[in-house]
C-alpha cells in the first residue's frame, strides 16, 4: 500500500471538511462537490501541487472503462 505524507493527509482531510460543510468548490466550473471521492482527489491534488509525498495519478484511460474496439 502507497504511503502518504502527513501534508497530504491533512489537505484530504480539510478538503472532506469542506465537502461536508458544503463549501467545497470544482476547479473547473465552480460547483459545489458533493461526493467524497471527488474531495479525496481535490485534496491530493493540492498536496501534489506542493510537492507533498503523494503516489503517483492512476491512469483512467488504461482501465479500458469505456472504449470498444
Amino acid at each position: 500500500m502507497a504511503q502518504y505524507s502527513k501534508e497530504s493527509q491533512s489537505k484530504v482531510k480539510r478538503a472532506m471538511d469542506e465537502m461536508k460543510e458544503g463549501k467545497l468548490k470544482s476547479g473547473h466550473n465552480g460547483k459545489k462537490v458533493t461526493n467524497p471521492k471527488q474531495a479525496v482527489a481535490i485534496g491530493l491534488s493540492e498536496a501534489r501541487a506542493e510537492g507533498a509525498k503523494v503516489p503517483d495519478k492512476k491512469n483512467s484511460s488504461s482501465s479500458g472503462s469505456g472504449k470498444r474496439q
